[in-house]
């Protein structure tokens, strides 16, 4: 059966690409899984004591922390896009000066956001005076996907996306170079019902086995194609000895 180069070619190419993307899906379902592991392996170590030393990321992400010393409240900035049980909100990110020394950043919990304008700031309150705080190391304080940098400008209170390097240049701060995901209570109204990393790896698996299911499709749907066409030029062909 002779098959021809160009229809065999782009069938190839679609079935490496869907399957590409299957193990793509698959690879991230199993990042997830990674870190809720070192997090539940991390929830029985013993808690690191935040102090003037600055702790790679590497060393210290997932792991639980305590921090001692009073929040800089006119220095926060709230992440938006970050729903919660279906309903849209911010992230309300406040630099904690410690008491010996440095800063920290600590994303403090969940804000709704006001349905009719979202510049307006639904009331919480903020701690006075030195306390302490307990949380988990985070690279960073989530990321969503964002058209370019406007939405994450220094001038801007409310934003899409906040590194901790580029703050830390903005404020002038010492900070650590990690975010402090808070665990602890402190009645400030904030919902702290943080997102496990393993969320959605079920979509993921689905991803996956959708994509793989596709290269097999174009696979089977391809071969057929090729076998019929390969028949009608045989069945054309005596006709035009003929």
């Amino acid at each position: 059966m002779k098959i021809k180069f160009w229809p065999a070619f782009a069938v190839i190419v679609v079935a490496m690409l869907t399957t590409s993307l299957g193990f793509w899906q698959r690879s991230r379902a199993h990042e997830k899984e990674a870190r809720q592991a070192l997090i539940e392996q991390f929830e029985h170590a013993s808690v690191i004591e935040l102090g003037t030393q600055m702790l790679p990321v590497s060393g210290v992400e997932y792991h639980r922390i305590v921090a001692r010393g009073h929040f800089l409240p006119e220095l926060t900035v709230y992440l938006d896009n970050r729903p919660y049980q279906d309903q849209s909100g911010f992230y309300v990110i406040t630099p904690f000066k410690l008491d010996n020394g440095g800063a920290v950043l600590v994303s403090r919990g969940w804000l709704p956001r006001n349905s009719v304008d979202r510049t307006v700031i639904a009331p919480y309150s903020t701690p006075s005076g030195s306390i302490e705080l307990t949380g988990i190391a985070r690279a960073d304080a989530t990321r969503v996907y964002e058209l370019g940098h406007d939405g994450s400008a220094p001038h801007l209170k409310i934003r899409q996306n906040l590194a901790v390097d580029a703050y830390a240049n903005e404020t002038g701060l010492s900070l650590q170079p990690f975010v402090l995901e808070q665990t602890s209570a402190d009645g400030d109204g904030l919902v702290r019902d943080w997102p496990a990393p393993a969320t959605g790896v079920e979509r993921n698996y689905g991803y996956m086995l959708q994509w793989w299911g596709m290269a097999i499709a174009v696979i089977v749907v391809g071969l057929y194609a090729a076998r019929r066409s390969a028949r009608q030029q045989r069945q054309q062909e005596p006709d035009q000895l003929d």
